[in-house]
């Protein structure tokens, strides 16, 4: 009994931690909902129409992780600063989420109104058909654009909100959003209603008016209810530089883990997707459509994580950190294992969803659904170590331990299957993904050290602060 209850936290624990996880969950799979929809939408023009969409998705993809990084290390500062109950340094770390959210606009335009045949090109290197498909994709990635700018002001609110335990706002506002893009989906790709009928366009624009809307409603909520971190639009350049500079360090660390990540996921598609034609692109963009349902447990439990250490270590209570720490990382264990079953059932709506894609297409879709649902307890789990390591400023096991080894053997590792094996993608995927093994064992260790047992606020940045 005494071993469980070391091993195991309170009902009331659980209890208070699914509190914040299971609205973000919820938030994200209706996003993930949503995007299956337009996914089987889209999936209606034919397999070429949704690869060139898959394929700009993957330069979107790149700029919200980077968003969320951002987001994630001035969520650090966030979560302790609100467990000291420290206004200003919240107000900080939410300058910071916005002035490098907005920095990242930059690449983001030259990217998708400069040049972008030449960037989404190296996403379909071997493709039988990479020129119908880049074709497509150009058209999307031209209006997406326009998400750029509504995208960083809400996330950064969004995200803030989330860090304060506020976490039923979000929800709601997504819902609104993401039931508007599927409206307009519906009247913008195929023309209902006297709509033009505008194909992948038309989805881009339901997207970017959807985008539009969350911002407005975004703003209207900051403006009116003034959240703790809420600062006045004439004192937005009164930055703390200690602060800043603080979170800029972490924060370089965290970016450049998740950077790496989206890189080499970003390097891997392109292998896969040289594996064949529209065919190979398309199914595995829809294994992973059908994956984002189950893969809600990640946004969940970091967050929840992340609240509920940053606010204790916040507060000063090292040792119920330490504690809390362990309950997680139990918990992470029983939460991954119900996900995996979760993901396998799945399976089921795979032809339901996408049955109007190629044969091949749809069964590359099934074997990836399967083969991801069944690292989910793994990728739970690390998941949470991720989580407890960065909400006590340690960034540098993401850093050094993830990335070293996605650079160094992960990546080395998809090119020399891609140019010297006939290994299929699914399979492909699923050998470089045994490296995640390896991350978990050293993620333990590190976390044996204990680097993340800090209170950041009652570092120089607090003092300064007046903490």
């Amino acid at each position: 009994m005494n071993y469980r209850s070391r091993l195991f936290g309170s009902g009331m624990f659980y209890k208070n931690a699914l509190v914040i996880a299971v609205p973000i969950m919820l938030q994200q799979l209706i996003q993930s909902l949503v995007s299956l929809i337009d996914n089987f939408m889209v999936s209606g023009l034919g397999d070429v129409s949704m690869s060139g969409v898959n394929v700009a998705g993957q330069l979107l993809f790149v700029f919200m992780v980077f968003l969320n990084a951002i987001c994630m290390t001035g969520g650090i500062f966030m979560t302790q600063f609100y467990g000291a109950r420290n206004r200003e340094g919240m107000g900080q770390a939410f300058r910071y989420k916005l002035i490098m959210g907005l920095a990242a606009f930059v690449p983001y335009y030259l990217v998708c109104m400069t040049f972008p045949r030449q960037v989404l090109s190296l996403m379909l290197v071997g493709n039988s058909q990479a020129g119908p498909i880049l074709d497509e994709a150009v058209k999307y990635i031209r209006i997406m654009f326009f998400t750029g700018i509504p995208v960083t002001i809400s996330i950064s609110i969004a995200s803030s909100l989330r860090d304060i335990g506020k976490v039923r706002i979000p929800l709601y506002v997504t819902i609104a959003a993401t039931l508007t893009n599927t409206i307009l989906n519906w009247l913008l790709i195929y023309g209902h209603l006297g709509f033009p009928k505008m194909g992948v366009e038309g989805a881009a624009l339901a997207t970017v008016i959807a985008r539009a809307l969350e911002l407005t409603i975004f703003v209207v909520i900051y403006i009116r209810t003034k959240p703790e971190f809420a600062v006045k639009a004439a004192d937005f350049l009164k930055i703390n530089r200690i602060q800043f500079r603080e979170t800029l360090v972490k924060g370089f660390l965290v970016l450049f883990c998740e950077m790496v990540w989206a890189i080499s996921e970003t390097i891997t598609t392109a292998v896969y997707n040289g594996r064949g034609g529209a065919d190979v692109v398309s199914g595995m963009a829809s294994g992973f459509a059908i994956a984002n349902l189950f893969f809600v447990a990640f946004g969940g439990i970091y967050s929840a994580t992340g609240v509920v250490i940053g606010k204790t270590l916040g507060a000063g209570e090292l040792e119920r950190a330490r504690e809390e720490k362990t309950w997680l990382l139990s918990g992470a264990v029983v939460f991954g294992l119900v996900m995996m079953a979760f993901g396998f059932g799945t399976t089921l709506i795979v032809p339901l969803v996408f049955g109007k894609l190629s044969r091949s297409a749809v069964a590359i879709c099934r074997s990836m659904v399967i083969l991801m649902a069944a690292f989910m307890p793994l990728w739970v789990y690390m998941n949470t170590q991720q989580a407890v390591a960065r909400a006590g400023g340690d960034t540098a096991m993401g850093a050094y331990a993830d990335s070293l080894l996605t650079l160094l053997v992960m990546i080395p590792m998809v090119i020399l299957l891609g140019k010297f094996t006939m290994i299929g993608p699914v399979g492909m995927y699923g050998c470089v993904k045994l490296i995640d093994l390896i991350k978990v064992v050293i993620f333990h260790i590190w976390l044996k050290k204990e680097r993340w047992l800090k209170n950041l606020t009652g570092m120089g940045v607090g003092r300064v602060l007046g903490i």
